[in-house]
């Protein structure tokens, strides 16, 4: 949690050969050489491993950020030209080989993608933020960096919501080439962000799956000399924030199930994964709730439907992923959560059986009267980044045609270098190319 968002690559494109703009000649140069940074960014961020790109996500915003204002200042007087991007989140003719790239003539399609990759870098940002919490390998978090932790990927989830909100609604010519850039898409991203989003303001003030990390943790001594803190929570509120959650995430699998033949099935998945984990949680809160009450009996019945909701999972898979930080949280929490009800529903049980012998009743009345959710977040609407006035009148000026930027050949992983002529063959990565990168 969340998910792992792929970051797509693209081509080379120089505006300033497929147009010329009167009013502001340095405009489509100007352009061309953000984009060139954007490309650059985008093929070092996909060539670094796994637990080094989160590092490169703040370069790959900010790039993105940069680009954005000029790419909509020449939307309106682009011609049609031939631009590539690789989907990431449509399914590949042939397993285990990541998509071609798909050629696009209009540049609202150049926008949706960029709107989409600047959405998904969000999201990515606020997975680096929330690894730290999950680690069993280091010494656990504090409260308080936990709680920083959390609050900074929100705000991330947000940000990719807001984003993903308004490209549903931007004009795009019919037929997009893809599914990553459909409105329907972009409508199930904002409600998978948005899921998020609740359940981590739910994470904030939970203390229970702190306290099973932290028991499952070698490297933590806190136990020595002092017993978890497990302060009364808000139960029946975070139950009905829970459900908010799960009405979310089944809404965007709904959106993205009709056309599962078009987007990646790890996506669909994953959604399935966030409902089960939410409605699961909703099931803990409500037996904590309960059991507050002095209802252990029902309690335990809670924590039985919640385990029912989650299903069986694969411990020492997710641990590896998490350790190794790649792919971790593919499961929308369901491992984390099966570990905090099975905690609860041992202690409840010996407590029951010992002491109160209180009878147990069945779970599908209790589901059956299950309220509906509550919001706690409102989504903000995307402000369109716009140039200001006086970068527009700087570009008023005739281009430095020095500073040309963007015409270089695409540079996939793929793509085989040339070697320099006379160099010993396998050492052409010691020579310099012909990017305008440094190194």
């Amino acid at each position: 949690m969340p998910f792992p968002f792929v970051l797509p690559t693209t081509s080379s494109f120089s505006f300033s050969s497929s147009f010329t703009c009167d009013s502001h000649p340095s405009l489509p140069l100007n352009a061309s050489t953000h984009r060139g940074v954007v490309r650059e960014t985008l093929k070092k961020h996909k060539r670094l491993p796994p637990a080094s790109q989160p590092a490169s996500l703040p370069s790959v915003i900010s790039s993105l950020t940069n680009y954005l204002p000029y790419l909509v200042a020449i939307d309106a007087g682009l011609h049609q030209r031939l631009i590539e991007w690789r989907p990431t989140l449509t399914d590949s003719p042939v397993p285990g080989k990541e998509p071609p790239r798909l050629k696009i003539t209009s540049l609202s399609h150049e926008l949706a993608f960029a709107f989409t990759t600047l959405a998904n870098a969000h999201t990515l940002l606020a997975r680096a933020a929330l690894h730290p919490l999950h680690l069993t390998s280091t010494a656990p978090v504090g409260t308080q960096q936990r709680q920083s932790a959390v609050a900074s990927a929100t705000k991330s989830l947000l940000d990719a919501a807001s984003i993903h909100t308004f490209l549903a609604s931007y004009p795009q010519p019919p037929l997009p080439p893809c599914a990553d850039i459909t409105p329907s898409t972009a409508r199930a991203l904002a409600s998978l962000a948005l899921a998020e989003a609740t359940l981590l303001a739910i994470l904030k003030d939970d203390p229970y799956p702190a306290a099973v990390a932290q028991d499952r943790n070698a490297n933590d001594t806190e136990w020595m000399y002092k017993a978890p803190d497990m302060p009364k929570v808000r139960a029946h509120l975070f139950a009905r924030l829970c459900l908010a959650a799960s009405e979310h995430a089944a809404q965007a699998h709904s959106l993205l199930a009709a056309s599962r033949g078009k987007v990646a099935g790890e996506l669909v998945r994953y959604l399935e994964d966030v409902r089960r984990t939410s409605r699961a949680r909703a099931c803990r809160f409500f037996g904590i709730d309960a059991e507050l009450g002095g209802q252990t009996g029902t309690a335990i019945a809670w924590l039985r439907a919640g385990l029912e909701e989650l299903g069986e999972w694969s411990e020492k898979r997710e641990d590896r992923k998490v350790e190794k930080a790649t792919g971790w949280g593919a499961d929308g929490g369901r491992l984390e959560e099966t570990r905090v009800i099975e905690m609860l529903e041992a202690k409840w049980t010996k407590q029951n059986d010992t002491i109160l012998t209180q009878v147990i009743p069945p779970t599908g009345p209790l589901l059956a009267q299950m309220p509906s959710g509550r919001e706690i977040h409102t989504v903000k609407p995307f402000q369109l980044p716009l140039l200001d006035p006086s970068t527009l009148e700087a570009m008023r000026a005739p281009p430095d045609r020095a500073d040309e930027s963007g015409t270089y050949p695409s540079s996939d992983d793929e793509t085989p270098g040339e070697s320099a002529p006379g160099a010993f063959p396998g050492t052409q990565g010691e020579y310099r190319t012909g990017t305008p990168s440094y190194y």
